[in-house]
C-alpha cells in the first residue's frame, strides 16, 4: 500500500473469533505480568506502613516475598485468573466489538469515535465484571500473606469459602468490581482511540505493531490512574471473610473511609506495580489481539489482509 493511501478499516471478526483472539491476548498478558499483581495486592491490603513486616517499595516487597515465602509465592493464586483470563479478556474485546456495532446502529455511523469508544468500553467493563468476581475473590484470598497455610490451592480455597461463608460470598465485592472494570475499560478504549487519532498512520506491519503497543500502553496507564481507588476498596471488601468485622461494604463510602483514615495516597496503594503491569500489559493485550485477529483473517477466513495495512 502506498504512503498516503488510507487503509480500509477491517470489518469486525465473527464473534467466536473475537473470543479466541481476546483469550490468547489475555493469557499472554497474565503469564508475563502476574508477579506484579501479587505485589499490588500486598500493598493494597497493607494498612499504614504494615509494621516490621510491611513493604516499603516494590523491590522490598519482591525481596521479602521470595526470602520469607519462596519464589513460587509470586505465582500463588494464578490458577483462578488463568481460568478466567481467557473468557475475561475475550469478553472485554468481543463485548467491546459487539457494543460498537449495537451503538452505531442506534446512534448512527457518524457518532463521535472517542465518545463511542468510552461508551462501549464502559459497557464491556460492566459485562466483564459479572464474570470475574468469584475468581477475583479467590485470587485475593490466596495472595494475602495473612492467609498463608489456610488454603492449599485454588480449589481448596473455593471449597472452604463456599462451605464456611456460603456460595453468595463469591460475589462479595460485585459492586466495587463493576466500578473498577467500567472505569478501566472506558478509560482504556477511550484513550486508545484518542492516541491512535493523534499518531500518524503506520505504513508497515511493524509500524502498526508499534503504534498499537504505544496506544495500548498509554491507554492501560491512563485507565489504571482512573480505577485504582476502586481497586483498593474492592480488594479490601473481598478479603473480608465471614465472621470478621465488615469494615468495608460499598465502594464510594469505602473510598471516602480510606481517604479519611489513611489519606489520599492510600487510595493509590499498589499503583506502581499495577501500572507497571497494566501499562505494558495494555500494550501486550492490544498487540496480541490485533496480531491473532490478523492471523485468523489471513489463514482461517482467507481474507486479503493487505487491504488493512497488515
Amino acid at each position: 500500500m502506498s504512503a498516503g493511501t488510507p487503509q480500509a478499516p477491517p470489518k469486525p471478526l465473527p464473534f467466536q473469533w473475537q473470543f479466541v483472539a481476546g483469550a490468547v491476548a489475555g493469557v499472554s498478558e497474565i503469564l508475563t505480568m502476574y508477579p506484579l499483581d501479587v505485589v499490588k495486592t500486598r500493598f493494597q491490603l497493607q494498612v499504614g506502613t504494615g509494621g516490621a513486616d510491611g513493604y516499603s517499595s516494590i523491590g522490598d516487597c519482591f525481596k521479602k516475598i521470595i526470602k520469607n515465602e519462596g519464589f513460587g509465592t509470586l505465582y500463588r493464586g494464578i490458577i483462578p485468573p488463568i481460568m478466567v483470563e481467557a473468557p475475561k479478556r475475550a469478553t472485554k474485546f468481543a463485548a467491546n466489538e459487539q457494543y460498537t456495532i449495537l451503538y452505531k446502529k442506534f446512534l448512527g455511523e457518524d457518532v463521535n469515535k472517542q465518545g463511542l469508544s468510552i461508551l462501549t468500553g464502559v459497557s464491556a467493563g460492566i459485562t466483564e465484571a459479572f464474570l470475574v468476581v468469584p475468581f477475583e475473590l479467590v485470587k485475593i484470598r490466596l495472595q494475602d500473606k495473612g492467609n498463608a497455610g489456610k488454603y492449599n490451592g485454588s480449589i481448596d480455597a473455593l471449597t472452604k469459602i463456599v462451605r464456611s461463608e456460603g456460595p453468595l460470598a463469591l460475589y462479595n465485592g460485585l459492586e466495587a468490581t463493576l466500578w473498577r472494570h467500567a472505569m478501566w475499560n472506558g478509560g482504556y478504549f477511550g484513550c486508545i482511540q484518542g492516541v491512535k487519532n493523534a499518531l500518524p498512520e503506520a505504513e508497515t506491519a511493524n509500524g502498526n505493531l508499534g503504534r498499537n503497543f504505544t496506544a495500548g500502553a498509554i491507554g492501560g496507564t491512563f485507565a489504571t490512574m482512573l480505577n485504582t481507588p476502586f481497586d483498593v476498596v474492592k480488594t479490601r471488601i473481598q478479603n473480608q471473610a465471614k465472621g470478621s468485622v465488615l469494615k468495608y461494604n460499598w465502594t464510594l463510602p469505602g473510598v471516602a473511609m480510606v481517604y479519611r483514615e489513611e489519606g489520599f495516597r492510600a487510595l493509590y496503594k499498589g499503583f506502581v506495580p499495577k501500572v507497571l503491569r497494566l501499562g505494558p500489559g495494555g500494550g501486550i493485550l492490544l498487540v496480541v489481539f490485533d496480531t491473532v485477529s490478523t492471523l485468523i483473517r489471513k489463514h482461517i477466513l482467507m481474507e486479503d489482509v493487505r487491504q488493512y495495512g497488515a
